[in-house]
């Protein structure tokens, strides 16, 4: 979770025009609604589009979001609120009564796109098909009042205008079968039940649209619920994972981060029937971030503040911290990182709960960092690296690199345990001048925390896998490291010292693993960059002692790695 701010379409699947300036006047916070909340003709209308939406003949990939639109205003915010999570390709549809505020809700997402508060916008009523060149990328507003029937798109090119480009399509129900399955239909009614001018907007995703509308609604709904609705939304480039970030940033300049991260599917069984992230002990919710969020601030240590949350989508609003990290353009920076290890002997100087609360009858279990999951890791190294690196390994190499492995490992595990962020590294650390002591380390990206030896985290931090810490720099804040613990009876510096050797070969051994795999599958060949660091800091730990079977492997079938080729 490295939270540095970077263009809205850096990434292909950020949402587009999250970063774009709200060009309309003051908005009208949205009011998600409850459906059969209320009463009478109103309520029944919108319960029966909510059942339309759970069981109706559309199909089980569907999803209904009902929106009070009090004003003009919220119909222009609505437009906003589409407008963050639409991507090249997307179609709306926009259907109901003249005078419901279609062409509004059409010109406001043309404007917000094409980043034109003045953009007239004409309806294409005579023209049928309006295009666009946006920074967004190529808009389509199709008006198909006109058309006599389905056939008609053909002769217009409408398979190629809605390949690549947002479709915005007025009066769909001449399309026909000629729609996308995968869409957002918008439907837009007068509100009589409500002041002059208010309306409702029933929103309703099909197919792919029905999760990201079901995504939408929830952020919103945590928004509104933490005061957060009318804030500006900027996205952060996250790391390798597939969470994403966005900071928010209110009219008065507060700032907070959105955590996106729904729950991963599991992937294919690989051991005993366990998948990757089950073996890995790798969070698979948000349940575990707010947990140790909280578990950490109740040590005084500066974890993010959870300021709204759904924990089911996987929607967490938190504090900011900022982007002042532990690291500048010469590498790190030795004070901050001697307060980084400072902080990590205050914490393993105390007994740690291994259960922590997340709700009202809901907890987290912090899982241990087993010999199964410290194993499972080396092992990419096996499946990625070496065959991109050789072509093949003898049969018997693999069952003595599981037996090297176990033979330097069943020590650790059998140490000291404390909770082990396992990310504590400079990308996840950063700086709060404005704030004393240990406090002004901040710690993000946490919630793959498990039970494991101190030595881990200092390692993690003291071997940067994206920045080069010198030997003499690694040494120094290791005397830091034990001189704060000095006073603990149990803390033995002989055994902290082979256990930091240990833990530091099998993570980069695993890392070489990862950066290949993110290379070859992922198609992110940067983390390549970073793999002679990684070797440099295999053949450091491999000198120790305590490694002797794992460098006698690496010496037999991977000598261009202990060579440091």
């Amino acid at each position: 979770m490295s939270l540095t701010s970077a263009p809205t379409h850096a990434s292909p699947d950020a949402a587009a025009a999250r970063d774009l300036p709200v060009t309309t006047a003051p908005v009208t916070p949205l009011q998600t609604v409850i459906h059969s909340a209320r009463p009478g003709a109103r309520a029944n209308r919108r319960a029966h589009a909510a059942d339309a939406g759970r069981h109706g003949a559309q199909g089980p990939y569907v999803i209904t979001w009902t929106v009070d639109l009090p004003d003009e205003a919220a119909t222009r915010h609505l437009a906003l609120i589409l407008s963050e999570t639409l991507k090249p390709g997307d179609m709306i549809t926009l259907s109901g009564d003249l005078g419901a505020g279609k062409s509004t809700l059409a010109r406001a997402l043309l404007r917000i796109l094409a980043n034109d508060p003045e953009l007239e916008a004409p309806s294409p009523t005579f023209t049928l098909i309006q295009e666009y060149e946006t920074p967004f990328g190529e808009v389509a507003h199709a008006d198909l009042y006109r058309l006599s029937g389905a056939d008609d798109l053909i002769e217009l090119g409408w398979e190629e205008i809605t390949r690549h480009a947002l479709t915005l399509v007025e009066w769909p129900d001449r399309a026909g079968e000629m729609l996308s399955p995968d869409r957002l239909d918008v439907l837009l009614q007068m509100d009589p039940a409500g002041a002059e001018g208010s309306r409702v907007a029933v929103l309703t995703g099909h197919g792919k649209w029905a999760g990201r509308l079901a995504m939408t609604r929830a952020i919103r709904t945590v928004f509104q619920k933490a005061g957060w609705d009318k804030a500006r939304r900027t996205f952060l480039q996250g790391d390798a994972s597939s969470r994403s970030y966005e900071r928010l940033i209110r009219p008065n300049g507060q700032t907070a981060v959105l955590m996106v991260s729904p729950r991963q599917p599991d992937g294919p069984p690989i051991r005993r029937g366990k998948p990757y992230s089950a073996i890995a002990h790798l969070a698979e919710s948000v349940h575990a971030f707010v947990a140790i969020a909280n578990g950490l601030r109740s040590l005084s240590i500066s974890a993010p503040a959870i300021l709204g949350r759904d924990l089911d989508a996987g929607v967490l609003l938190v504090e900011d911290l900022g982007a002042q990290g532990v690291v500048n353009e010469n590498g790190p920076i030795p004070s901050r990182y001697e307060e980084a290890v400072r902080l990590l002997a205050r914490m393993h100087a105390v007994q740690l709960p291994h259960t922590l609360p997340v709700s009202d009858g809901v907890d987290h279990v912090i899982p241990p960092y087993d010999m199964e999951a410290l194993q499972i890791e080396v092992d990419l190294l096996l499946d990625w690296y070496v065959p991109a690196t050789v072509r093949t390994l003898p049969a018997l190499a693999r069952s003595q690199f599981t037996g090297a492995w176990v033979d330097v490992l069943r020590p650790v595990i059998a140490g000291p345990q404390t909770w082990t962020l396992r990310d504590y590294h400079s990308p996840n650390l950063l700086w709060l001048p404005e704030r004393q002591g240990l406090q002004r380390i901040g710690v993000i990206d946490f919630q793959d925390a498990v039970l494991g030896h101190p030595a881990y985290d200092v390692m993690s931090l003291l071997q940067d896998a994206r920045v080069t810490v010198p030997p003499a720099l690694e040494l120094q804040l290791l005397r830091a490291y034990a001189s704060a613990r000095a006073s603990d009876a149990d803390f033995d510096m002989a055994d902290f010292a082979a256990a930091y050797a240990v833990l530091g070969a099998q993570r980069a051994t695993k890392l070489l693993g990862i950066f290949m795999r993110l290379d070859r599958r992922d198609g992110k060949p940067q983390y390549l960059a970073h793999l002679p660091r990684i070797k440099r800091y295999l053949l450091r730990n491999l000198a120790h002692p305590a490694l002797a079977p794992v460098k006698k492997w690496y010496e037999t079938y991977l000598i261009h790695v202990v060579e440091g080729d």
